[in-house]
């Protein structure tokens, strides 16, 4: 056991929930589409997205991009173009729809799939290209821009949000894919900032997309329980929407707790002089509601001698994401773009610990000890 583990998650208390638990009881419907995940979507697109598009709730936000990559791809198409700098579940998702991960690079100031490079592969394989999965890195708000322009010439675009539930443009304060036109994918898992145990959510403008992403989540049935398109059970229980529910009343204060713990680890993060000291942060689009603080090591310092110094120390640490996707033995077998970028990032990226009753103290502690790991290695 760690002094400071990486996560320790805090979902909403049992006295939160119950009141919801008791409607399960009054209705006995239990899933399937029920009253209770009727009135969370309603929420979310109310409260979250200002009353624009539509939404559809999933068991987990690996199934989620499995039917909006399915419910969104080019029949003919054959890759899936994505960064290499993502979890596992992003060319995994492709997979389970019959179709290729094709990695890209990221830019190295932001950590997005890289758009220059992008844009180059879109026009080079041409109508091999079924979908784009972009990555939103850590939460961030990723520039839609050259997205929207891909949609617009008929190549689709299903995001890969995992983290950024909750997180706002800066621009227009709204939040982030509002009003986009293609499928943007969100998790609930427990480590998440938004986390509910287990569970996700499909987001899009595109109410005829969500429609069919609906009925594919419900094995594909019709409304004679026919099924009549590729689909699979992603449905999430009454249970878990009651989890949700009692978590999105409280979810104004957790994002405050959040954002005030970022902050105290910038400030400390500076007093120590890490910057000075080589280490590095990506630049962060939008208000975040961080998941875990990211950043890159030194150059003369790789993230598994950092980690495994730390946790000497008795803190943990972990390496998103490292190694890379096109690294891993699933996938090295897939075509990508020169990948210089990810590479680097996978051998300097470290995440440190952030959970809800992390305090100063904490903070401090692990700062500290990396600005003393930094200063005896000069």
């Amino acid at each position: 056991m760690f002094e400071i583990p990486f996560l320790r998650p805090n979902l909403v208390k049992k006295e939160q929930f119950l009141t919801y638990y008791e409607k399960i009881e009054a209705t006995r419907i239990y899933s399937n589409y029920g009253p209770l995940n009727d009135l969370f979507e309603e929420r979310v697109i109310t409260e979250m997205f200002g009353g624009t598009g539509s939404a559809v709730t999933v068991h987990n936000a690996t199934v989620g991009l499995m039917v909006a990559i399915s419910q969104s791809k080019r029949s003919k198409g054959k890759y899936a173009i994505m960064p290499s700098f993502t979890f596992a579940a992003t060319p995994l998702a492709a997979q389970w729809c019959g179709l290729e991960p094709y990695f890209l690079d990221i830019e190295p100031d932001n950590l997005q799939m890289n758009r220059e490079q992008l844009e180059h592969t879109v026009k080079q394989l041409g109508d091999e290209v079924a979908v784009i999965v972009p990555y939103a890195t850590f939460g961030t708000a990723i520039d839609l821009s050259l997205y929207n322009r891909l949609m617009q010439q008929g190549v689709p675009v299903v995001i890969d949000a995992a983290s950024s539930f909750g997180t706002k443009t800066l621009e227009e304060a709204t939040h982030f894919g509002k009003g986009f036109g293609g499928a943007v994918v969100f998790s609930f898992h427990a480590t998440k900032s938004f986390g509910i145990g287990e569970g996700g959510l499909v987001y899009s403008m595109d109410q005829e997309l969500i429609k069919r992403i609906r009925q594919a989540g419900n094995f594909g049935f019709s409304s004679n329980r026919e099924s009549v398109i590729q689909g699979l059970n992603s449905k999430m229980s009454e249970y878990t929407a009651a989890i949700a529910l009692a978590t999105l009343d409280q979810f104004p204060s957790i994002q405050e707790n959040r954002k005030a713990i970022y902050e105290m680890y910038l400030q400390e993060l500076d007093k120590e002089g890490l910057f000075e000291q080589g280490w590095s942060m990506h630049k962060s689009q939008g208000s975040v509601v961080h998941q875990f603080i990211s950043i890159l090591s030194p150059e003369s310092q790789s993230n598994s001698e950092v980690v495994e110094r730390l946790s000497s120390n008795s803190i943990e640490a972990r390496t998103y994401f490292s190694p890379a996707c096109h690294q891993q033995k699933q996938f090295q077998g897939y075509p990508r773009a020169s990948v210089k970028v990810t590479e680097y990032t996978a051998k300097h990226i470290v995440s440190l610990p952030l959970w809800e009753e992390l305090d100063e103290v904490k903070i401090r502690r692990i700062t500290k000890f990396l600005g003393n790991l930094g200063e005896a290695n000069r």
